[in-house]
C-alpha cells in the first residue's frame, strides 16, 4: 500500500521504511520502524525519528531489544540501541499493517532508549 499524499507518520506508529544505504552492522533494506517523533515534527521537517524493528529471533537475548507480539500475532523486537532519523518521504515510508505499537511496548522502548542516552 503506497502512502497517500496526506499521510504523515505519527508518534507510536509502526511504518515501513528503507534503511539503505547501510554501513557496518546497521540494518539494511526495508524494515519496520517505531516512530518516536510527533506528527507535527515529521510533517514540518520531512524527517522521522524512530527505532528499527525486526522479527530476527537472534534478538531474544539482546538486552536492548523490546520483545512484543504485533497485531498479526508475530513476535517482533524494537531495537532501542539503534535510533535513526530519516527523510521519510524520500525513503518511501508507508504505514505498517499493524498501525501502532502497543502503548506498553512504546513506553518500554522509550525507557530503554533513555537508559542508553539519559535525556530525561
Amino acid at each position: 500500500m503506497a502512502a497517500t499524499k496526506h499521510w504523515v507518520p505519527d508518534r507510536r506508529d509502526m511504518i515501513w521504511i528503507d534503511f539503505n544505504p547501510q554501513v557496518g552492522t546497521e540494518m539494511k533494506n526495508e524494515h519496520p520502524m517505531l516512530v518516536l517523533s510527533p506528527k507535527a515534527f515529521n510533517e514540518r521537517t520531512g524527517i522521522v525519528i524512530g527505532l528499527p524493528m525486526t522479527h530476527a529471533s537472534s534478538n531474544e537475548t539482546n538486552p536492548f531489544a523490546i520483545k512484543f507480539t504485533d497485531a498479526r500475532g508475530e513476535v517482533c523486537y524494537v531495537l532501542t540501541h539503534q535510533p535513526k532519523s530519516f527523510d521519510w518521504r524520500k525513503r518511501g515510508a508507508r504505514p505498517h499493517p499493524s498501525k501502532q505499537a502497543p502503548a506498553p511496548t512504546f513506553e518500554a522502548a522509550r525507557e530503554s532508549l533513555n537508559d542508553i542516552i539519559s535525556i530525561g
